[in-house]
């Protein structure tokens, strides 16, 4: 059985998800309510009476207050009425029981912190959403966080949702394949997905979910083997990683070319003397039309221009000086970085 295309089960699962604090007390109440409801219908059928009658009967006797029956009971009545105070008994129980464990475990508090959290996740805006927070995720999420941008984690295990709390992370604890966690995540507004999930198949549908959500999402993805990339890229990944690819190649790398190796880790890693990075020439930088040789980046900067990466995908690596900058066009530099930031803010360029 589905409703609008989606199997009854799924949704009662996402429902239940949703809303897994309160599940207990809502549980309860259900099964009340079913008791009530079999209850009535039970009298009306066994002893004929209206409905006015056998709701009375149901109320006096689930509330146990001892007063006369309606009406003399058949010996099938009495049967069933034992059955109903046993029922509406059992579950009244188990309400109580719910309610109070909600009280005793913190549970509310833990409500009213998530429903904070989600509303600072509502405010956000061109923030990274990470996917998993393993050994690749959580370098990501911390590398993202120290650069300054905003980061929501997703993860489903218990103690990875503590340890993000604990570091104060913003996070959602929930299945990463699932709609209703990535839009809680504040996919819609987001400026980029990294799906760093261990499992292969899940990273696949979590990129696959985003892209159908957000056509305009920038998604990059973790594989584990090469085969795996073009499977990526079908679902809507932009740009697919393999983390164990480029682990060996810097690893060889650094046996070959130790120099260079180091020179590169010291940019990317953006430390007190240099660092690289892109800036996205927008449509109001005073750079627009402009040769290189007439911007004076480098000489009042003291950034070099590494790389022109054009708006239609192309690079241009060690560009002259009489290149044309153009709207669109992505600077790969390296300089200080507060140099960098310096550029950034005078030339009206928009980090990418």
């Amino acid at each position: 059985m589905s409703v609008n295309g989606r199997p009854l089960h799924a949704r009662i699962q996402s429902f239940k998800f949703r809303h897994r604090i309160w599940w207990p007390i809502i549980a309860g109440i259900s099964a009340m309510c079913l008791v009530f409801a079999m209850g009535i219908a039970g009298y009306m059928l066994i002893e004929g009476w209206g409905f006015v009658d056998s709701a009375y009967m149901v109320v006096i006797t689930l509330s146990t207050v001892g007063y006369t029956e309606v009406n003399p009971l058949s010996e099938q009545g009495r049967i069933f009425t034992a059955t109903l105070i046993l029922c509406g008994v059992g579950g009244f129980a188990y309400l109580v029981g719910s309610f109070t464990q909600l009280l005793v475990e913190g549970r509310v508090q833990l409500l009213l912190g998530r429903r904070r959290m989600q509303k600072l996740i509502g405010k956000l805006s061109n923030h990274y959403v990470v996917c998993g927070f393993g050994r690749i995720g959580s370098t990501v999420a911390r590398q993202i966080l120290k650069e300054g941008h905003p980061v929501v984690v997703i993860d489903k295990d218990p103690e990875i949702v503590e340890q993000l709390e604990a570091e104060g992370f913003l996070y959602v604890s929930g299945d990463a394949t699932s709609d209703e966690v990535l839009q809680s995540a504040g996919l819609m507004e987001a400026n980029s997905l990294i799906s760093a999930l261990t499992q292969e198949a899940a990273n696949v549908y979590v990129t696959l979910t985003a892209r159908q959500l957000n056509p305009k999402l920038n998604i990059i993805a973790r594989a584990d083997h090469e085969s795996h990339v073009s499977r990526l890229e079908r679902a809507g990944a932009n740009r697919v990683v393999l983390p164990t690819l480029i682990g060996g190649l810097r690893m060889a790398q650094s046996v070959l070319r130790p120099t260079v190796t180091n020179l590169l880790e010291i940019a990317l890693r953006g430390n007190m003397e240099l660092q690289m990075e892109e800036f996205l020439v927008c449509a109001q930088s005073p750079l627009v039309g402009k040769l290189l040789k007439d911007t004076a980046i480098r000489p009042k900067y003291n950034a070099i221009i590494i790389a022109i990466k054009k708006a239609s995908g192309e690079m241009v690596f060690n560009p002259g000086p009489d290149t044309t900058l153009e709207v669109g066009d992505t600077l790969v530099t390296v300089g200080k970085p507060e140099l960098l930031r310096k550029l950034n803010t005078a030339c009206v360029l928009r980090e990418n």
